[in-house]
């Protein structure tokens, strides 16, 4: 061995691949953990009286509000990609928010289906980057309004989950915290920090800030907390929860901002929090498991469009390579 042989090390790029690699199984395996505490704890019976509770009347509800959620956020994707000078119609963001729905919700993590969205846009586009960006600051956009709003609902409505708020405000103040301390944190121009801190202050005043922008985006984002609340309520009734609105609609809320935590297919951390917020409020936790899996099968039936989304694309693709085998034959 020369003397200017070094031993081996994985390279950055390798440690970063690995790191990734590691939490991509970190998150469906944390899911499946909490989904199993849920089940060693209640049993599978009410997953079964979720079930049970199902009706055609269910599913139409679902399938409804699921246009209206759907078109929401693919008129938000629509404002946000705009603003980072990215073209997207409005009919093509539906097509392609129905499939990233339908994807997140029948893969593990729960955020495949954006990630598939955005990295399809960004080669229509030819800016892979940019657009994974604008489905970032989309998702985040709505995550910031459906917090600010459980906040909001918590705070005006009496319930019995009201002190989980302080739990809604930590992590709110840690999430500012963050943003400041990434504003304030000084890097020489032309450095890698340097650049990405200008990428998101720039990525923000373009397409989250500009009057023409964030009131779409609010407006856009309020409809699709309505609409997710509304499921949830029918899905409560559905499950036999006869509470007043006043009370059921801040442990919606709470159970909705549980679902941005990772998940299987949607499944986990939603059954943990509604079991939680039911117990909590005197309705038992067996309901809120119900009512959880009533929601889960809502929001599949109204991401089902997603799956006809996927054929369209497969199907000319199988026919053209049919046709080329037929030319070779």
């Amino acid at each position: 061995m020369s003397a200017s042989a070094k031993p081996f090390a994985p390279s950055t790029r390798t440690a970063s691949t690995m790191s990734r690699s590691v939490w991509g199984w970190t998150r469906p395996l944390a899911a499946a953990a909490i989904l199993t505490v849920v089940v060693w704890q209640l049993g599978i019976d009410p997953f079964l009286e979720g079930l049970r509770a199902v009706n055609g009347a269910v599913i139409a509800a679902g399938a409804a509000l699921g246009v209206v959620t759907t078109l929401a956020c693919a008129w938000r994707w629509t404002v946000v990609a705009r603003g980072l000078g990215l073209r997207l119609s409005l009919p093509a963001a539906v097509a392609a928010y129905y499939r990233s729905i339908f994807l997140n919700l029948t893969l593990p993590g729960g955020v495949v289906g954006d990630v598939h969205r955005g990295v399809c846009h960004g080669r229509n586009v030819s800016d892979v980057g940019l657009a994974l960006r604008a489905v970032g600051w989309e998702r985040t956009a709505g995550q910031v309004v459906q917090a600010v709003v459980t906040v909001a609902v918590l705070l005006a409505l009496p319930s019995p989950v009201r002190p989980s708020i302080s739990v809604v405000l930590l992590a709110l103040v840690a999430l500012a915290a963050v943003v400041t301390l990434v504003r304030s944190i000084g890097g020489r121009e032309g450095t890698r920090w340097a650049r990405a801190r200008g990428a998101i202050a720039g990525d923000v005043r373009r397409a989250l800030l500009p009057r023409s922008a964030w009131p779409a985006i609010v407006l856009a984002s309020l409809l699709v907390v309505a609409g997710h609340a509304t499921a949830f309520v029918v899905a409560a009734r559905s499950a036999g929860a006869t509470t007043p609105l006043a009370q059921m609609v801040p442990l919606a809320l709470l159970a909705l901002l549980a679902m941005v935590l990772p998940s299987i297919a949607g499944w986990g951390p939603r059954e943990a929090v509604t079991a939680w917020a039911f117990a909590a409020a005197g309705l038992g936790a067996s309901q809120g498991v119900a009512t959880a899996v009533v929601y889960g099968v809502m929001a599949f039936v109204a991401s089902l469009p997603g799956a006809l989304v996927l054929m369209a694309a497969w199907v000319p693709r199988t026919a053209v390579a049919q046709a080329d085998g037929a030319a070779d034959a």
